[in-house]
């Protein structure tokens, strides 16, 4: 039996700001995006740059910013225009843009998160979409929970105990929920870790992989972008920067894990949410 919705339950519908902010322009946040995008460039710091970018676009709501995004990071070096990326490089970065989005999720919420990769997706040409790995690596394992806590525990050291007691006594499942979403979503997954300018396609096990200092990265963005949850973004700077303490890192996440990196991290989040911010002309998201 079909449900329809009556005349006033499509009113209530339409009021309280239900529709996502409008998007600036693509010519406006293009210069904001090359700007950040050649301060990264200059230190080294693509990839922190790709994942912070996704993810403070994300949690500002205007989904067809990450379109925008997209765009760019598809030119070659981030801003020749009319010189499309080889496709091997353009699937890497697709990649690595959906996964710090699916990280995102733990911070902002599903909804913001289907708005934004929904108009991600409708951006990618079809062959990137046709590389783009479609087998889900994170079905329930026994060692979810195990790799959930021993990321909260780096993370939050020395009061990574205290912290899940606190949590847990709020509701008993909450903190095995949150735990969970650690080990299944936030950790990195098993294998080699990819940054920017690395190439994949389909059969790239390791497809989108992040490492644990740019999660942190993630979870710093949404935090910062998200604004008045001063508590939980100042854990996250900590996990970043104690991300420098972990072996085998490569030189970008050693820089961005320094009280330089996550400083820098910071200032490029806020340039790109005032960037957003002043808008310039503005485009309707489409739902």
């Amino acid at each position: 039996m079909a449900t329809k919705l009556t005349p006033s339950l499509k009113h209530l519908l339409t009021l309280r700001n239900p529709n996502p902010l409008p998007s600036p322009s693509y010519a406006h946040l293009r210069k904001v995006l090359a700007s950040t995008y050649q301060d990264a460039q200059a230190k080294d710091a693509e990839t922190g740059w790709l994942v912070l970018s996704t993810c403070t676009l994300l949690t500002l709501n205007r989904p067809p910013t990450l379109s925008h995004l997209w765009n760019f990071v598809a030119e070659t070096d981030g801003g020749e225009a009319d010189r499309q990326l080889a496709l091997p490089l353009a699937v890497n970065r697709a990649a690595i843009m959906r996964e710090a989005a699916l990280k995102s999720t733990i911070f902002v919420g599903v909804p913001r998160v289907i708005l934004s990769l929904a108009a991600f997706h409708d951006a990618l040409d079809d062959e990137v979409k046709q590389q783009l790995r479609s087998v889900s690596r994170r079905d329930p394992a026994p060692d979810t929970a195990a790799r959930g806590r021993a990321l909260w525990d780096s993370i939050y050291a020395p009061f990574e105990q205290k912290l899940h007691d606190k949590l847990g006594s709020y509701h008993p499942d909450f903190i095995s929920f949150i735990i969970q979403a650690y080990g299944s979503v936030l950790s990195p997954l098993p294998g080699s870790k990819r940054m920017f300018g690395d190439e994949s396609m389909n059969d790239d096990p390791d497809q989108g992989n992040l490492s644990q200092a740019l999660g942190s990265v993630v979870g710093v963005a949404c935090l910062r972008a998200e604004e008045r949850v001063i508590p939980q973004l100042t854990s996250h700077v900590f996990g970043l920067l104690k991300a420098r303490h972990l072996k085998n890192q490569n030189g970008e996440d050693v820089w961005l894990s320094s009280d330089e990196g996550a400083a820098w991290v910071l200032r490029t989040i806020d340039a790109i949410v005032e960037g957003v911010a002043s808008e310039g002309p503005v485009e309707k998201s489409k739902l």
